[in-house]
C-alpha cells in the first residue's frame, strides 16, 4: 500500500513535476520534485526508492542529477488515484 507522500509524488509527475535526484560532491543524494515554474520541493528518500522498487517510477541514471518518470505500472496505479 502507498503512503499518501508516495501518492502525491506519483501524482505530481503525472501533472508536468519533474522528480530529479542531486549528488554532491560527497556523492550524498537528495530528491526533488521540480514544478513548472522552477520551484522545487524536497521529497523523502525512503518514498523514492519504494517507488522504484516497486517498479512505479524509473529514470535514466544520469550523474549528478537523474530525472525520474512514470512507468506503465506508475501510470495505471496513477490512472486509479484520480
Amino acid at each position: 500500500m502507498l503512503s499518501d507522500s508516495q501518492k502525491r509524488i506519483l501524482l505530481a509527475i503525472a501533472n508536468g513535476y519533474r522528480l530529479k535526484d542531486h549528488r554532491d560532491i560527497e556523492g550524498n543524494k537528495t530528491f526533488a520534485l521540480h514544478a513548472p515554474d522552477d520551484s522545487s520541493e524536497l521529497v523523502a528518500r525512503e518514498d523514492v526508492e519504494a517507488l522504484v522498487d516497486l517498479g512505479l517510477i524509473s529514470s535514466n541514471k544520469k550523474f549528478p542529477s537523474a530525472t525520474y518518470w512514470l512507468t506503465e505500472a506508475g501510470q495505471a496505479i496513477v490512472q486509479q488515484l484520480r
